[in-house]
């Protein structure tokens, strides 16, 4: 019996931040949806195991007001992805994606992440048997190829076989991964962007929704992307500059602008992190996801070193984000009567 899959909006992938590990957890991504309501969010990466195994409320617990949302798993055992599907359906979650592009060693020996670029047919069969038994939308993250493949031919050979199976979304890291002699840093850094690739694979597949990865710094370099291609995906510059995608909404999307201030945004969070204190979340888990939120602006340093400190102990409050805002504009002030001395 066929079901009927949900549909996505035309620009439902248009501007996403990237499943990051260790930085896009549930309080980052509450953070987030603060500043910008129509990003789409990703969960850090999840192993099928520690889904079915491990504490599954601590995994996949999110805020609704995080929505819409995607939750990325790395595995490769069609019966224990298809599972997975299941339940991040029951869970809430409006999206499935199959990482196939993180190179790590420990991805690698649970025989998943960007080594099943060359098993396209296992991440196809995966696809299938997961599509086939739930309505959310599965997609895949994967770069052009690994190792000695030839991405001009190893992308098309692995988005045939995977979209033949029932995948609609792509999003393509536009760099090779080298499985050995390469850290997952130097992955993201090294070898060279081929943006040119990913767009013939949208001249070749019109109607695949193709979302662009890797080197993009900018809203402007976003927006040149976004000419020829359905989306694009930041990675740690919206992590490490969050305010940058206070103006999202408006650029990218055509929404009138938002008159929501940094000043509003902590007031939001001292409320949020207040709760999370009083369910036996520590603060410095909360704060630090803001440190960025002052970006190259007066008293930056100051919230950074004000949160760092303050949070620390177990102690901590939630009331020390609001100290450290006040911190900033006096940091900001003092500055400003010195450049007018």
């Amino acid at each position: 019996m066929s079901i009927d899959k949900k549909s996505l909006q035309k620009d439902s992938h248009r501007f996403c931040v990237a499943p990051m590990m260790g930085w896009t957890d549930r309080h980052e991504r509450y953070f987030l949806r603060l500043i910008s309501n129509r990003v789409r969010l990703y969960t850090e990466m999840i192993t099928p195991q520690a889904i079915l195994f491990g504490d599954r409320k601590r995994l996949l617990d999110f805020n609704f007001e995080e929505n819409p949302i995607a939750l990325q798993l790395g595995g490769s055992e069609v019966l224990q992805m298809t599972e997975c599907a299941r339940i991040a359906e029951d869970w809430g979650y409006d999206e499935v994606n199959i990482n196939v592009g993180c190179p790590s060693d420990r991805v690698q020996n649970g025989y998943f992440g960007a080594c099943l670029m060359k098993e396209p047919e296992l991440v196809a069969k995966c696809l299938e048997a997961m599509d086939r038994v739930v309505k959310l939308p599965i997609t895949v993250k994967c770069r052009i190829g690994v190792d000695d493949q030839v991405p001009e031919e190893a992308l098309p050979d692995f988005m045939e076989k995977v979209a033949n199976a029932g995948c609609e979304v792509f999003i393509i890291h536009a760099r090779k991964a080298f499985l050995k002699g390469l850290s997952p840093t130097q992955n993201r850094e090294v070898p060279p962007l081929n943006y040119a690739l990913v767009e013939e694979m949208k001249e070749r597949w019109p109607k695949l929704k193709i979302i662009l990865n890797g080197g993009i710094e900018t809203l402007e370099h976003a927006r040149q992307h976004l000419s020829k291609l359905d989306g694009v995906m930041l990675g740690r510059t919206a992590y490490k500059i969050p305010w940058i995608l206070s103006i999202v909404d408006n650029l990218i999307f055509g929404e009138p602008e938002k008159c929501m201030t940094r000043k509003d945004v902590i007031e939001m969070m001292v409320n949020y992190a207040a709760t999370q204190k009083s369910l036996g979340v520590p603060i410095k888990s909360i704060t630090r996801h803001m440190l960025g939120l002052f970006h190259a602006e007066p008293g930056a340093k100051t919230w950074r070193k004000f949160l760092a400190e303050e949070a620390r102990s177990l102690d901590a409050e939630a009331e020390i984000i609001r100290h450290a805002y006040f911190a900033v504009c006096e940091a900001a002030s003092l500055k400003t009567q010195g450049e007018a001395a």
